[in-house]
């Protein structure tokens, strides 16, 4: 198993559209991804009703995990994009 622990970046936490963007990229994976609150029960990544029942605020840890030959990848590319803030305006 790879696990990858990361802080949420979006300074409005994990709300609709990070989430969204967040759930829409762990099914694009080629591999199962659970994410978690540190100490918590893993859901399913791909799944949007889960992910917004995390609650997971700016700055809040959640632990990215994963099995298989491409769960590293998988697991790094998710953390990248739950670390950057997914409202911010370009």
């Amino acid at each position: 198993m790879y696990q990858r622990t990361v802080s949420v970046g979006s300074r409005s936490g994990l709300h609709a559209r990070p989430a969204s963007l967040f759930v829409q990229a762990a099914a694009r994976q080629p591999v199962k991804v659970t994410v978690a609150r540190e100490g918590g029960d893993p859901v399913d990544a791909r799944s949007m009703l889960s992910v917004l029942a995390l609650a997971a605020q700016h700055g809040d840890s959640l632990v990215l995990s994963a099995v298989g030959d491409d769960a590293p990848d998988a697991v790094e590319e998710l953390a990248a994009l739950l670390s950057q803030d997914l409202d911010r305006k370009d």
